[in-house]
Parts: C-alpha cells; sequence; structure tokens
C-alpha cells in the first residue's frame, strides 16, 4: 500500500462505499508525506459527500474539490472547474471519487484521454458483495461493464468492500475477499486491497491480505 499512482480513481454500485474509501485512501498517502488532493466527481449520489470531512482533509493538508452544489439540496450534475488540477498539476497525488454506475462514470469522459496519456493511474472497482445487485459475478460483471463502457478507461484493479455495517465480522470480510478473487479471475484483474473497518481491522488478524483500515466519513468529520 505505499506504492502509489499519481492518480487514483474509484468507482462501483451504488452504496458500494467508494467514498469512504477514497478518502481514507487519500488519508493513507498522506501518511507518507505526499501532497493529495481529493477530488469528488460523484454527481450522482448527493447523500454520501467527501465533503462531510473536509475540515479533518485540510487539517491534514489534504485538499478537497468538490461540487459547489454538494451538500445542498440542490442536486445537479455539475463538476467544479477546479477538477481539471488533477491533469496539470502533476506535483500533487489525486484521488477521485466518481459517481456509480454507467450514469456516474460519464463524467469521467472528459479526463479519460489524458490520464490514459500520462499513464500513471490506477483505476479500482470497489466491489461490495454484500449489495444485492453485486452478490452474484454476474451483477457484479453487470456493472463493471457499464461503467467501463462510459468511462473511456479500463479498470486496472479491485477492491474488496463486504460489509453489513455494524454487523460486519470476519467470516463477511473473508467472504467478500474470497467472491473479489472469483470476480478477479472473470474480468483478469487483481484484488489490489480489501477495505475493513479500522476497529474490526485492529482486532482481527487478516494474514496475507492487504488491508486499508478504514474510519467512516461521519466519525471523520469531528476530527
Amino acid at each position: 500500500m505505499n506504492n502509489f499512482k499519481r492518480i487514483t480513481l474509484f468507482s462501483g454500485h451504488y452504496g458500494s462505499g467508494k467514498t469512504n474509501i477514497s478518502v481514507n485512501f487519500a488519508l493513507k498517502i498522506n501518511e507518507g508525506g505526499k501532497d493529495v488532493t481529493v477530488y469528488d466527481m460523484d454527481i450522482v449520489n448527493p447523500y454520501y459527500r467527501t465533503l462531510d470531512a473536509k475540515s479533518m482533509l485540510n487539517s491534514r493538508g489534504i485538499r478537497l474539490v468538490a461540487s459547489a452544489f454538494a451538500n445542498s439540496n440542490v442536486d445537479l450534475p455539475a463538476v467544479s472547474g477546479e477538477s481539471y488540477a488533477m491533469l496539470h498539476d502533476k506535483s500533487r497525488y489525486a484521488v477521485v471519487d466518481i459517481g456509480g454506475d454507467d450514469r456516474g462514470a460519464l463524467v469521467l469522459g472528459r479526463f479519460s484521454q489524458e490520464i490514459k496519456k500520462e499513464n500513471n493511474f490506477e483505476f479500482i472497482y470497489v466491489l461490495n458483495s454484500c449489495r444485492p445487485e453485486t452478490s452474484s459475478i454476474a451483477g457484479a460483471k453487470e456493472i463493471f461493464d457499464e461503467i467501463e463502457a462510459v468511462a473511456g478507461i479500463k479498470f486496472t484493479a479491485i477492491c474488496s468492500n463486504a460489509n453489513l455495517m455494524e454487523e460486519t465480522t470476519k467470516e463477511v470480510v473473508l467472504e467478500g475477499y474470497n467472491f473479489a478473487k472469483e470476480f478477479g479471475k472473470t474480468v483478469n484483474l487483481p484484488v489490489l486491497f480489501v477495505a475493513v473497518e479500522e476497529s474490526l481491522a485492529k482486532k482481527e488478524n487478516f494474514e496475507n491480505i492487504n488491508v486499508l483500515p478504514i474510519k467512516l466519513i461521519k466519525y471523520l468529520s469531528f476530527k
């Protein structure tokens, strides 16, 4: 988890947990003393926003670029003009939260050619096998294909984020990880890491698994 590409993009089905993962992934990059900006390009879901963690991110020196309409009762498909800094400011790492499914991934199309030209990116499919729509290989593949079809970029890796919120156990995480590996064989991609809620990651031993401990944004907001 220390060999980061300059641009890391996260997408997946609605409710996959990609927003929490994006914020925590940026914190991980920041721990190594690297400059990083989080770009919230989720133009679909008005409820789970990186903006909720803005004060905490800023206190760590992490910039946040989000829609002017985020955290308002206005839900417009608008992306901040500052988002183009992701392409032009190569002195900073970029972590990008892309909206769920094909509608949300459309926004990536306007940046895809430049991202591929630089060729220093990771495009990660966040897979939560506990969600009904992605609990089967066929269902997960359908969402995967829909996103790729409009994003203009192929996925490069998978993040397993199987969870049942407070009821998540080690067994749930491991079952999700095994499912993600099987899915990875279908699309010929590796499972880059497994997202595990921080207290569970500390409590249990996930031997030989690359784990990213996750703090929920609602808790990060107060720190």
